[in-house]
């Protein structure tokens, strides 16, 4: 692990497979809207489509769908079953204790999420966190989701922190992309078997970030 030049002053979090390994609980709500809609989407693969956007999983399996059925309709479904479900979601190692001991030391933190306002609220309230998180930025909220550089732009802005002095955790080359071209420093949370992520500091569990501040106090 290499260290950044100067103590960064802010954290920005993915959520999905950067906070919580939601991906199992996605993958059932997808199969769950197949089942109730008419679709046998018992062959996807498990990983199929992490880190995916929605729009792109829908016009990937649109034609197997119903051609009645409506985009709003499967997307209410999935997010639904997915906040009903949410309480299952699997903390990622390290994540809840990075985030506790980042507040702690009065380090601003924000998410910065690719999904729904209300997937991201239910996440974040499963790993019982909400209450160290001074905002998140979801979908909803932005024109543009990841890869561009709008979510982070809009972070950076509501902490009141140039980019540069912000640190964005990511799982995904779509996430690191969007936080790099909005001007933050990069760290990709790299998970065993996956593809090779592309950022400047590559780590292996959330609470090495802890480094970045806990060897120098930040200004």
């Amino acid at each position: 692990m290499t260290a950044f030049d100067s103590p960064p002053k802010a954290v920005a979090w993915d959520v999905d497979g950067t906070l919580v390994d939601s991906e199992p609980l996605h993958h059932r709500a997808l199969l769950s809207a197949g089942v109730c809609f008419g679709a046998d989407l018992s062959d996807l693969p498990d990983q199929a489509f992490r880190g995916v956007h929605m729009d792109d999983v829908w016009v990937t399996l649109r034609d197997r769908f119903p051609a009645s059925l409506d985009k709003a309709a499967w997307l209410e479904h999935i997010g639904a079953f997915y906040v009903t479900h949410s309480a299952e979601v699997i903390p990622v190692p390290g994540a809840v204790e990075a985030v506790r001991r980042l507040h702690a030391l009065g380090i601003p933190q924000a998410c910065v999420s690719n999904s729904e306002r209300r997937v991201v609220d239910a996440n974040l309230a499963a790993l019982g966190v909400l209450d160290r998180i001074a905002f998140s930025i979801a979908l909803d909220d932005v024109t543009a989701g990841k890869p561009s550089p709008e979510p982070y732009q809009r972070a950076a802005a509501r902490l009141g922190i140039p980019p540069a002095d912000i640190v964005a955790v990511e799982d995904s080359n779509t996430g690191l992309a969007s936080a790099a071209s909005a001007g933050l420093r990069t760290v990709g949370l790299q998970h065993p078997g996956e593809a090779a992520l592309h950022a400047a500091v590559i780590v292996a569990t959330p609470v090495r970030i802890l480094d970045f501040f806990e060897r120098t106090p930040a200004a």
